[in-house]
């Protein structure tokens, strides 16, 4: 293999998971102090109304950036499946194809959604004390679509042929930038979410630049050339079989995130600003799980492309030992300093009073959802996203956004309520994913075979 390629198909699984999942845990979350950065510094100079609209704002980016991951989960497991099975023409065709459409997809998404983030905003039941700074936020960040397109999708390129450290790199050199430039725009100049979503627009297409140059100096499998930017047609439409069920899934579980959003901005801006506090907080407790089930697809779908299932199930099981490892201590922590953590972020009494509501039942997620992702990663690296996806829409859509209803607004429990609705999400979208693996139906690869084993 070329020298920023890595063989995933041999050597010892346990190491090779730790040492890919970890620069990918980085990597995470290095990109998810993007948003508290601009969070915690706009609530210095703002307090809990700016806190109110950098997370608004953010959420609305951030349905736009889930969608884009989906579409890279897609690419990571159809090159890595190509890579391990061999076939590196398929591999160069499917990269060249995937970069096109995605330019293809931030163009017309940037026109979209700058057309209708305004009702977007009143949808969800903005604050109104909020409302102005969450529009300018989100309207400059949506001008930056096709730096967070474009970063997510090289990052998934480079996992697909096993390198989770560039990514890392490249995403920590853009979070420090954005953090000056918060501290400048925001701290100096006085500019509020404005200057957060400027310094955030700045870094992400700073990563972005610095990625494709260090690719196209180290030999990189493609080369960047405009005559290697073919749209292959049957690739692409194994590009989409596999990556779409997975953008609908994150789409689908943004949204339920977003109908909780609208819940508990009808309790007012310090309800509102718990929940964006909380959620910021959660960015970082989860992504462990998420790294680790996110590697655990990369990884498997290399040996299942190799036809080595029980290395694939290996690294499963290796990964489901890793996430929970993490998970239950982070659990453990939230449960016993909730107030601390919140105060972190601001002291306003009345949004650490419903922060901590909020916090003492969601937080059981973390001993659930390791789980849900692991499974889901296997399932994922074999390329039965489309299962995959209707079971995380379901969790998200039949379970989260019903219970927190129940629970929330018709017992009502309040934020007490709508926390609760987490755990039990993940733990159903655990049950039918344990049912799809000991069928054993994951074996059959949906890229480059039939029955494997």
């Amino acid at each position: 293999m070329a020298k920023l390629e890595k063989d995933l198909t041999q050597g010892n699984v346990i190491r090779q998971l730790v040492m890919f999942a970890l620069p990918f845990m980085l990597s995470n979350l290095i990109q998810s102090l993007y948003n508290v950065a601009d969070m915690l510094i706009v609530g210095k100079f703002g307090g809990p109304v700016g806190i109110s609209a950098v997370n608004i704002g953010g959420q609305v980016t951030f349905l736009m950036t889930n969608l884009v991951i989906g579409l890279s989960v897609g690419g990571t497991v159809v090159i890595a499946q190509y890579l391990g099975y061999g076939d590196r023409k398929a591999v160069n065709e499917s990269i060249g194809t995937l970069l096109i459409a995605l330019l293809a997809a931030a163009v017309a998404m940037t026109a979209i959604m700058l057309c209708v983030s305004t009702p977007i905003l009143h949808l969800i039941q903005t604050p109104e004390e909020s409302f102005a700074q969450a529009r300018e936020y989100l309207d400059i960040t949506i001008m930056g679509t096709v730096f967070i397109f474009g970063y997510n999708a090289l990052s998934a390129i480079m996992r697909g042929v096993g390198d989770s450290k560039r990514p890392m790199y490249f995403v920590l050199i853009a979070c420090v930038t954005n953090i000056v430039l918060d501290l400048i725009l925001v701290g100096g100049f006085r500019m509020g979410a404005r200057g957060a979503a400027v310094a955030t627009v700045i870094s992400q297409a700073l990563s972005m630049v610095l990625c494709i140059i260090y690719l196209k100096r180290n030999d990189f499998i493609f080369d960047f050339k405009i005559s290697s930017f073919q749209f292959k047609k049957e690739r692409f439409k194994t590009l989409m079989r596999v990556g779409i069920p997975t953008s609908i899934q994150n789409v689908a579980t943004n949204m339920s995130f977003l109908v909780l959003t609208a819940l508990v901005n009808g309790f007012g801006v310090s309800a509102s600003a718990a929940l964006g506090v909380v959620g910021k907080f959660n960015s970082f407790a989860i992504l462990p799980s998420i790294a680790v089930g996110s590697s655990v697809s990369a990884m498997a779908a290399q040996n299942i492309g190799a036809n080595e299932l029980d290395r694939a199930k290996k690294t499963f099981h290796t990964g489901l030992m890793l996430a929970m490892g993490i998970s239950i201590p982070i659990f453990l922590v939230a449960q016993l300093f909730p107030e601390q953590i919140i105060r972190i972020f601001d002291d306003d009494a009345d949004m650490v009073r419903s922060g901590m509501e909020y916090m003492r039942t969601f937080t059981f997620d973390y001993l659930v959802a390791p789980i849900s992702f692991c499974i889901n990663g296997l399932i994922t690296g074999a390329g039965h996203t489309a299962f995959a996806s209707v079971n995380g829409i379901l969790s998200a859509l039949g379970f989260r956004i019903p219970f927190a209803l129940l629970f929330g607004m018709a017992l009502p429990l309040g934020l007490t309520g709508i926390g609760l609705a987490a755990p039990i999400a993940s733990g159903g979208a655990v049950l039918i994913g344990l049912i799809f693996y000991l069928s054993g139906r994951w074996k059959n690869s949906t890229v480059v075979k039939g029955k494997m084993g």
